[in-house]
């Protein structure tokens, strides 16, 4: 489903709107785990003639920060952020990249000092320069014992990549412990698959939001969105809005969910 979203004034009839929205939500109906891929910083950075499309990354890394403020607020329990994908680290410019690497530290650091919020790395660290995964291991580490927001921050991340680590984990293990191939097979299940990916122990995402009207996973939660609900926002990831995020709250509420029966 898709929703617009323009550039509307923040005035006293806007705040109005927003309170209005927030009074229709039943707390009940607010979905557990968001997933959110912020997209479209860099056709907002060049529709506005800045310089760099590092403006743009930057101007997203703030929305982020206020989009789990909305979360949290609404009780929202547990977001997932898509950052920087495995394709992202192989394909974009050297320089875009370096400036993603800084923008993405800079928000780790700050997202682990917030009150009570953790932070969860996910994706392959042995791809990231030992800056930027020094900074998320410190982030996770910071927060281990916090009990708020849940915060997976997907860096270096691959669905599909995700899938075949899990599954090399569930070999190896069943290696340690001394079992047969042929048994293995013959118990492997999706919840055993479920329990190895980078999420293992958390809900699977009610709700995927992305922005910029694109239309597609692009190698996020493959495993973890099999039965998620989606939300497409037309805005450009810096210009989201909270009657945006506010609107796809309600609509996930009206939704009759069947998981397939």
């Amino acid at each position: 489903m898709t929703r617009g979203s323009g550039n509307a004034g923040r005035g006293p009839l806007y705040r109005l709107y927003i309170q209005r929205l927030r009074r229709q939500l039943d707390p009940q109906r607010v979905p557990h785990h968001v997933a959110m891929m912020i997209d479209g910083n860099r056709r907002w950075a060049k529709q506005l003639g800045l310089e760099t499309v590092a403006h743009g990354h930057r101007a997203g890394a703030e929305k982020m920060r206020e989009f789990l403020r909305w979360c949290d607020d609404v009780g929202v329990k547990v977001v997932s952020l898509y950052l920087l994908s495995t394709d992202n680290v192989r394909k974009r410019d050297r320089a875009e990249i370096a400036d993603l690497i800084e923008i993405i530290a800079d928000l780790a650091d700050g997202l682990s000092r917030e009150p009570n919020w953790r932070v969860h790395p996910v994706g392959r660290a042995e791809l990231l320069p030992a800056e930027l995964a020094r900074v998320l291991a410190d982030a996770e580490e910071r927060t281990r014992g916090n009990t708020g927001l849940h915060v997976n921050l997907a860096v270096g991340y691959g669905g599909r990549g995700e899938i075949v680590d899990a599954v090399r984990s569930i070999i190896a293990q069943h290696d340690k412990d001394g079992g047969s191939l042929e048994e293995l097979a013959a118990s492997l299940t999706p919840e055993q698959i479920g329990e190895h990916l980078y999420t293992g122990g958390q809900p699977d995402p009610d709700l995927v939001i992305r922005t910029s009207g694109e239309q597609r996973l692009s190698d996020f939660l493959l495993w973890q969105s099999a039965h998620s609900e989606f939300y497409f926002v037309e805005a450009l990831g810096p210009d989201l809005r909270e009657v945006d995020f506010l609107r796809a709250i309600r609509d996930f509420a009206k939704r009759d969910r069947r998981f397939g029966s």
